[in-house]
């Protein structure tokens, strides 16, 4: 059996990096159409920018923010396209200010589909979205408000492992599901909150999603009169991962086996602090990497040590003593995408940098 069936990531997933000009911009150099498309500034502070192609060009979300989903009205600001090999931006502090620095992180979605629940006897509340099941990830939109608990199409043939849900049409927190914290708690994209366990199961109905649905509870955060979109992501051996590990409080730090080089982290403390900075290997070319973005924080990237890291051929490892992201015993999620996979399908390892 081959050990992945990715042997080009960036047919899937990569980070782009730009400087904007202020006025009409064409980032490009994918070798795919992005359907979720994330920006940060890089150089100043600024509030992340989260657009995806289910919803639609110039409607964005914050990710850092519980904030409505905005409707860019004016044709001249915002993202305008999605393109065959990238995207086009026009003038918007938060995506395209002259001599500004950004970075981009890009997925690919693909196949576009519709569920009408009573129809297809797969859940029951209708969804729609667009569904990659080679990368595993996909974009469901769905309208809460059932008054009870139920069940959506993922449009995937594996169960998500992780999963964020954003009210649209209501100002809202992002409820993050991980398969790692338990089934009756979530995380918060905005948030450094830790985990919050409900004694109920208003939030996934204390289940697990399974290879074709997803479940929610009774917490408006999920399930109010109100529209939803959804990220849901599987592991895809040698493209994904997403799991757990307990740092070690040493500078010769907890190593976390991906089966990938890495070329996007992204981990938080379960237990306290921010979500940990976003590393990947655009703007970190060498290791250690030390620049970090964090989702829920509008600041501009900056190198910390408190985030050291090294990015290896099978995974990654911590350098730093830092609680945030290697505290001594404490507990953390994660989630990686490829740069390379470890041994591609025709032999060949991936090298160390």
């Amino acid at each position: 059996m081959a050990y992945t069936d990715i042997d080009k990531p960036t047919d899937y997933f990569e980070t782009i990096l730009y400087t904007g000009n202020g006025s009409s911009l064409e980032v490009n150099g994918l070798d795919f159409s992005p359907d979720w498309v994330w920006i940060k500034k890089r150089s100043n502070a600024a509030n992340h920018m989260v657009y995806d192609s289910v919803r639609g060009i110039k409607k964005h979300l914050h990710a850092n923010t519980a904030d409505v989903e905005v409707s860019e009205a004016d044709d001249d600001i915002g993202l305008n396209s999605f393109d065959s090999d990238g995207f086009t931006v026009k003038v918007n502090g938060n995506t395209n200010t002259n001599n500004h620095t950004y970075a981009s992180w890009n997925w690919k979605a693909e196949t576009a589909f519709t569920n009408d629940a009573s129809s297809t006897g797969v859940g029951n509340l209708d969804s729609a979205g667009s569904a990659n099941d080679t990368a595993g990830f996909s974009i469901v939109t769905y309208t809460g408000g059932t008054g009870s608990a139920a069940t959506i199409k993922h449009g995937l043939s594996s169960a998500p492992k992780m999963m964020w849900v954003k009210p649209r049409s209501g100002s809202g927190v992002w409820l993050v599901y991980h398969k790692d914290i338990p089934v009756k708690g979530q995380l918060q994209l905005q948030s450094t909150g830790d985990v919050y366990e409900h004694s109920g199961n208003i939030y996934w109905n204390a289940t697990h999603p399974t290879s074709s649905v997803f479940s929610i509870g009774t917490s408006g955060s999920v399930n109010a009169s109100v529209n939803y979109v959804v990220y849901c992501f599987a592991e895809k051996k040698g493209y994904s991962k997403i799991g757990s590990y307990t740092g070690n409080g040493n500078v010769d730090g907890t190593f976390i086996y991906t089966g990938f080089k890495p070329a996007f982290v992204l981990t938080k403390q379960t237990d306290a602090d921010d979500w940990c900075v976003i590393n990947d290997t655009k703007r970190d070319t060498f290791n250690p990497s030390t620049y970090g973005l964090r989702p829920n924080d509008s600041a501009a990237a900056s190198s910390d040590n408190a985030w050291t890291k090294d990015i290896l051929s099978n995974g990654f490892k911590h350098r730093t003593t830092n609680s945030g992201s290697n505290g001594d015993g404490n507990a953390y999620i994660y989630m990686a995408f490829a740069e390379n996979p470890f041994v591609t399908s025709t032999g060949i390892p991936a090298t160390a940098r």
